[in-house]
């Protein structure tokens, strides 16, 4: 018998309880709503298959769709860019399952040299599942050290959800952690059957409520830039924008360049935390070598 594809099935409910009939030009047909969002015939009509089709999609009966039509339901449900990516991942299978362990994470050298070039500049490097790679002297002034966690601490979710120290860091730590379940989300489509990650959202689970509620609701996003607002215990209140770039070679990993505006608030504390450490530990650097926390099962 088929293996029936339950996170298929899930995006899908839930992305239909979130659809706006209005918005999605259908016409008022004057019948009671008992629920949210869009119908299954609505969704059927608007992507040109029938009731039945999705219906059987919902369901995650075991169905492979043209491209063109993964296409047009991603329009009728309104997704964004990063949803209908998610969406292609799931109905695709994602990854294809491995007999084998994904090979541990390293950082190449000439990484740790840019990380020391930035060194004016918090900078982070972080692969699969936002395992926490690299991290230059001023990421570890403004987020902490991470290098001195236990290599299955250095996780940024992890730390993120179950860290006081992070709830206290962001004044806008709902937006943030939300955003990080999010990622969790995109990254589990795509590699469905990755022990690590798989093992990393069932602890979280069931250490956060906050974590497991947000996970409930399916929802993906791609952190690719973006701003965090921060109230650190030395420099006080300081908002850092940041710039995403993946490695050449290494989709896997990424790198997050945090910056402040020239001659804000913001950029003088940055600028102040700076001096502060440099003036503590004028040798830091990157620790090196260092590899993904989640071995041997990475």
């Amino acid at each position: 018998m088929a293996k029936t594809n339950k996170e298929l099935a899930d995006f899908l409910r839930r992305a239909r309880s979130q659809g706006d009939p209005a918005r999605a030009g259908l016409p008022a047909d004057g019948r009671v709503r008992r629920v949210p969002g869009l119908r299954r015939e609505e969704v059927a009509f608007l992507a040109g298959v029938s009731t039945d089709y999705y219906t059987r999609l919902e369901q995650g009966r075991p169905i492979t769709p043209s491209p063109s039509v993964v296409e047009a339901l991603g329009r009728a449900l309104g997704l964004d860019e990063t949803g209908r990516a998610h969406l292609h991942d799931l109905i695709g299978g994602g990854a294809a399952p491995s007999r084998h362990p994904r090979p541990v994470q390293r950082v190449r050298p000439g990484v740790y040299q840019l990380l020391d070039a930035l060194d004016g500049e918090p900078a982070l490097v972080l692969g699969r599942r936002t395992d926490i790679l690299a991290a230059n002297r001023m990421a570890k002034a403004l987020f902490g050290d991470f290098d001195r966690r236990p290599p299955r601490e250095r996780n940024y979710a992890r730390w993120m959800f179950l860290d006081d120290d992070a709830r206290s860091l962001f004044m806008d730590w709902e937006d943030q952690a939300r955003a990080a379940v999010e990622s969790l989300r995109f990254e589990v489509g795509r590699a469905p059957d990755d022990p690590a990650t798989l093992a990393l959202v069932e602890d979280l689970r069931a250490r956060s409520r906050a974590f497991d509620a947000w996970w409930e609701q399916h929802r993906v996003h791609q952190r690719t830039y973006g701003s965090k607002r921060l109230r650190h215990p030395l420099v006080g209140d300081l908002t850092v924008d940041y710039e995403t770039l993946t490695l050449p070679g290494d989709p896997d990993t990424t790198l997050f360049v945090y910056t402040a505006e020239a001659g804000s608030a913001s950029k003088r504390a940055l600028d102040l935390l700076a001096s502060w450490t440099l003036a503590e530990a004028p040798d830091a650097r990157p620790e090196r070598p260092h590899h993904a926390p989640d071995t041997p099962e990475s």
